[in-house]
């Protein structure tokens, strides 16, 4: 049997991380099973829909690496995969439940055409009789289709490949409405006729799904159909209390990369949210993922989404980048700082690598380069090398006039000429490497030691800066 697996995002908006990491599972559950990825949107709820959301849910897959085998743009077997556009299917379908017992048409009005009430519908237009339920419909009665819950003392029973034995009883279950009455379907019934007409072998999804799954198996039997296997997912945690959820702001994928977060990061960190590979690795890129994925390693328990985590995993990943790709990735926060386009890249991002945990640091690291002024004196202040602001004006007096005197700028040569000037003026190499270094950028910490933002600055800034450093310990 062929792995089938599928990704179904309602176009609400941006895509969550909860519902990425649900995309995420099916892709690696499928390609690690040598299976099929299926694309399927939801929109049936059309007072939710959000315009562009289509584009950013496929923005988002394609940007995480996820690809799929066939979806909108991949069509097979000559139906579409977007659900307001299979509106006859279902209908067809529904009236085949009804003719199998599975459901019944409900001609009830008001909060009773809908679930949401406080008490379960009372199956009043189950007693209908057939020949009434065929006048009302050639009257053009307005009508919802309801599944039709068994009422006996029976329940409704399936094993999840996570949670295990889960059951239900009939008479914990409502008959819910399958087909509004615009002839939309609910979830409860496209999610059913749609995973059995696109061969879906196993739904994977969050466990809030967990208690429904079984009346929607009833709809599975009563047409006689094969139900799929069910891999259902622990909750994300935003701490302890409280679920990540989109309907509070909650972080999604947009707002991470935003912030200068590595896409491959981003999904290394979700793919570990509630699963954990045998080997126990944390950095895994997507061919890690697909060889290690296994059910065998989702957890049961929620995970909490840990920033500072993400974070950590995020600089190792940079860390780990070379010279061009760090620039190709770094670029536009390079490019939106006050340096943008001033300063060589180049020399910039071996100092940048391995100092930057996501690259919206960038700005604040390198900003200095083009905002000096008056500063707190203080900072030459260093007990470990007895530096203060009296041994730091002694320095720059030192270094000054030499630096002026070099015909280069070479930075072997101006380290070795810091060396030297400070063994003639009776200090330390550290004393003067690290006035020197302060006096240039009026920075507590910089993304480089001495010689490093000097190079970056160049020599005529460099002296204008120790000039300026100089008046500013002279008074």
């Amino acid at each position: 049997m062929e792995v089938r697996t599928r990704f179904a995002p309602s176009p609400t908006g941006f895509m969550h991380i909860g519902n990425l990491r649900t995309a995420l599972y099916a892709y690696l559950y499928a390609r690690a099973n040598g299976g099929k990825f299926i694309i399927r949107i939801e929109d049936t709820d059309q007072g939710r829909y959000v315009e562009g959301a289509v584009d950013v849910i496929f923005n988002t897959l394609r940007e995480a690496g996820i690809d799929y085998d066939e979806g909108p743009g991949k069509e097979v077997g000559g139906y579409p995969y977007v659900q307001s556009q299979r509106k006859d299917i279902y209908k067809k379908y529904a009236e085949e439940l009804i003719a199998k017992g599975g459901a019944y048409y409900c001609f009830c009005k008001g909060r009773d055409m809908t679930d949401g009430g406080t008490q379960k519908y009372d199956k009043r237009c189950l007693r209908l009789s057939k020949e009434e339920v065929q006048e009302r419909l050639a009257r053009g009665d307005s009508y919802v289709v309801r599944q039709n819950i068994p009422e006996t003392d029976g329940v409704s029973s399936y094993t999840d490949l996570v949670y295990g034995e889960i059951s239900v009883a009939y008479k914990d279950m409502e008959d819910a409405v399958l087909l509004k009455s615009d002839g939309m379907p609910t979830y409860n019934f496209a999610n059913v006729v749609d995973d059995h007409l696109m061969g879906i072998t196993h739904v994977i999804r969050g466990n809030e799904y967990l208690s429904s799954t079984p009346k929607y198996n009833l709809i599975y039997d009563a047409f006689g159909w094969e139900r799929p296997q069910y891999i259902h997912l622990p909750p994300i945690m935003k701490d302890k209390e409280r679920k990540l959820s989109k309907r509070y702001g909650d972080a999604n994928f947009d707002d991470f990369v935003k912030k200068g977060y590595l896409p491959k990061a981003i999904v290394n960190y979700i793919a570990l949210l509630g699963w954990s590979p045998k080997n126990n690795e944390e950095m895994l890129s997507m061919d890690d993922l697909i060889k290690l994925f296994s059910v065998d390693g989702v957890c049961i328990s929620p995970a909490i989404f840990d920033e500072a985590k993400l974070r950590w995993l995020n600089a190792s990943y940079i860390k780990n980048m070379s010279v061009p790709e760090f620039i190709s990735a770094a670029r536009p926060f390079l490019d939106a700082s006050k340096v943008g386009g001033k300063y060589d890249y180049e020399l910039l991002a071996p100092l940048l690598i391995p100092r930057v945990e996501i690259l919206s640091d960038i700005p604040t690291l390198v900003n200095f380069l083009e905002e000096f002024g008056e500063y707190d004196v203080n900072l030459f202040t260093h007990q470990k090398m007895k530096t203060d602001a009296s041994v730091a004006l002694s320095a720059i007096k030192a270094a000054l006039p030499a630096i002026e005197k070099m015909e280069g700028w070479d930075m072997t040569e101006l380290h070795d000429l810091l060396v030297a000037t400070a063994e003639q003026a009776g200090m330390k190499k550290g004393q003067m490497l690290w006035s020197f270094r302060i006096a240039i950028t009026g920075q507590a910490s910089t993304p480089g030691g001495a010689t490093e933002m000097a190079a970056l600055l160049g020599k005529e800034e460099c002296l204008r800066r120790l000039k300026f450093s100089m008046d500013l310990l002279s008074k």
